[in-house]
């Protein structure tokens, strides 16, 4: 059973958004071909919104890639896709739970 709990930060790094997607591909794909990672939390930050918008697209376009996407506005108990994937990787410690930040975005992977 996977039960790592992943934070990959490309908000805070001063990247370009082409540049912080590319670092957002390498780590996720380091996640999945780990088999160690369930949920990756990635934290892309307020800013202009460009990088949350970017993040989220390539999020979108990853279709079937992951088993959800939980942008964290929705990061709730009552989330019932949340819910699940906080199960699924051993309900871990997160401070951004119940706190509606758009500023982070969860992946769950397969």
């Amino acid at each position: 059973m996977y039960s790592e709990f992943k934070v990959i930060d490309i908000g805070h790094k001063g990247y370009s958004i082409d540049k912080a997607l590319v670092e957002l591909e390498v780590a996720v794909s380091d996640c999945i071909f780990s088999e160690k990672t369930r949920v990756i939390k990635i934290i892309h930050g307020h800013g202009t919104g460009a990088l949350k918008k970017g993040v989220r697209e390539w999020c979108g376009f990853q279709e079937g890639r992951f088993q959800a996407v939980v942008n964290g506005e929705d990061y709730s108990l009552f989330n019932p896709t949340a819910a699940n994937m906080r199960a699924d990787c051993g309900s871990p410690s997160d401070q951004d739970l119940e706190r509606k930040n758009g500023a982070i975005t969860y992946i769950w992977l397969w």
